[in-house]
């Protein structure tokens, strides 16, 4: 776990580029879909391309313990991600991107990057919080089958991993946007054991 000085170091360093007055977009592909928790003028709908999102990141507190860890989204290299870029108002980006940070950078297993979000009303360029694949919790070329397995055992501070991975699933599904990997795993997570 990172404190709240190493928190506001990076959330200084994803900044430098910005005015301090703009709104600021964030993208979701995983639960800031269905539980952003913060404010925003705006939703939109978007791609991003070069990256996809992928149950790639061993979960060992929130979704899973040491002993039996779960595994939480990310997004990895390759391809395209559809999921919902938020505006947030200028004013507001202090005070919302305090708990984002702690939300999604508890182990600094992300790196927050500015990607060109393509939206029906055009591209915005957006906070992404991207896969680093030189964190000891990242994980690769796991099968449909380990992949349920995992996700089945992995229960942490914020309850069952199936119960978030279904939740992302069920969200996805509602905003017309088609992951046939993510399909695949939530049916294979809804048959009886």
């Amino acid at each position: 776990m990172r404190d709240a000085t190493w928190h506001q170091a990076s959330i200084d360093q994803t900044l430098r580029h910005w005015d301090g007055r703009s709104d600021l977009w964030i993208f979701g592909y995983g639960s800031l879909i269905w539980r952003p928790e913060f404010d925003h003028l705006e939703a939109r709908r978007a791609r991003i391309h070069g990256y996809h999102r992928a149950l790639c990141l061993w979960s060992r507190i929130n979704r899973g313990t040491p002993e039996r860890p779960g595994l939480v989204f990310g997004l990895d290299l390759g391809g395209s991600c559809e999921g919902t870029v938020y505006r947030i108002a200028g004013d507001r980006v202090p005070d919302i991107l305090g708990p984002l940070w702690q939300r999604e950078m508890p182990s600094a297993s992300y790196i927050p990057r500015w990607l060109n979000c393509h939206t029906t009303s055009g591209a915005v360029t957006g906070l992404v919080f991207t896969m680093d694949r030189r964190d000891e919790g990242y994980v690769k070329g796991l099968s449909t089958e380990e992949i349920v397995a995992i996700v089945r055992q992995g229960r942490g501070r914020y309850g069952h991993c199936t119960e978030y991975v279904l939740q992302t699933a069920d969200a996805l599904d509602a905003a017309g946007i088609t992951d046939r990997r993510l399909r695949a795993i939530a049916r294979a997570l809804r048959r009886p054991i």
